[in-house]
């Protein structure tokens, strides 16, 4: 796995505050509108949660996919000669906004989220005929429209995606994001209450934002690292295009 994908996990994980605040009401309140006979079960309830998961991390996977593709045609046609290293840059300095943006510095940095409320208006009214959700297929349906619910942080990391260098590569970010808010959001099912606090605290948001603000500035230094490596070994034969895989 390489240094972007380990970045965009870690990303998800720590940036579970924020998604317990957008998202745990969501799937509390899917998980509440369950029927009882569901509700009361926990491993029938587990892979309703799962179900909706599911859903959304392959509508993250969607949007990493035609990102990664965009913004690869994008630089290819601009005929920038350092291509990799102005991406690399770019997912660099995102990763810092996101950090910033989750540590509350920039609040208007939030208007992004304006940016999908088109798209949600055509998908909620169908996320609405879905309730209540009784069944694996509907859940899995329902987490698809799901994944597209407008959140200022997912959109920081599909730009983000814009810069991975392949249509793959931003698919494989977005999924590894996805993966690594999972464990928080399907605990949310059944600690929904607990974890919505928690997300709340003003601390707990500020060591988050410089945590990935930290994460950011530490792999500047790693590629660089790999080249130096490289440069003193001349005997070791370069392979075509291998710098376009290091993230």
């Amino acid at each position: 796995m390489s240094l972007t994908f380990t970045s965009a996990f870690l990303l998800g994980f720590f940036s579970t505050i924020h998604c317990i605040g957008m998202c745990g009401g969501i799937i509390g309140a899917l998980s509440l509108g369950l029927p009882p006979e569901i509700r009361n079960r926990k491993s029938r309830l587990f892979h309703f949660i799962l179900s909706y998961n599911i859903g959304r991390l392959l509508s993250y996977s969607t949007a990493g996919l035609i990102a990664g593709a965009v913004g690869t045609g994008v630089l290819q046609n601009s005929g920038f000669t350092y291509g990799h290293g102005i991406l690399r840059a770019a997912g660099v300095f995102m990763m810092v906004i996101i950090g910033i943006y989750l540590m509350g510095w920039l609040p208007q940095l939030a208007s992004i989220e304006k940016i999908g409320g088109p798209v949600w208006k055509k998908l909620e009214p169908f996320g609405r005929k879905l309730m209540p959700v009784t069944t694996i297929s509907k859940a899995l349906v329902y987490g698809l429209i799901w994944g597209w619910l407008p959140c200022g942080l997912v959109y920081f990391v599909l730009i983000w995606a814009l810069t991975t260098g392949s249509a793959i590569n931003g698919a494989l970010t977005m999924l590894a994001f996805g993966a690594g808010t999972l464990p928080s959001l399907l605990a949310a099912g059944f600690m929904a209450s607990w974890i919505t606090r928690f997300s709340r605290s003003a601390a707990t948001r500020q060591i988050v934002g410089m945590i990935i603000i930290i994460m950011a500035i530490g792999s500047i230094f790693i590629p660089m690292e790999h080249h130096q490596q490289t440069d003193n070994n001349p005997e070791q034969p370069s392979m075509p295009g291998h710098q376009h895989h290091l993230k």
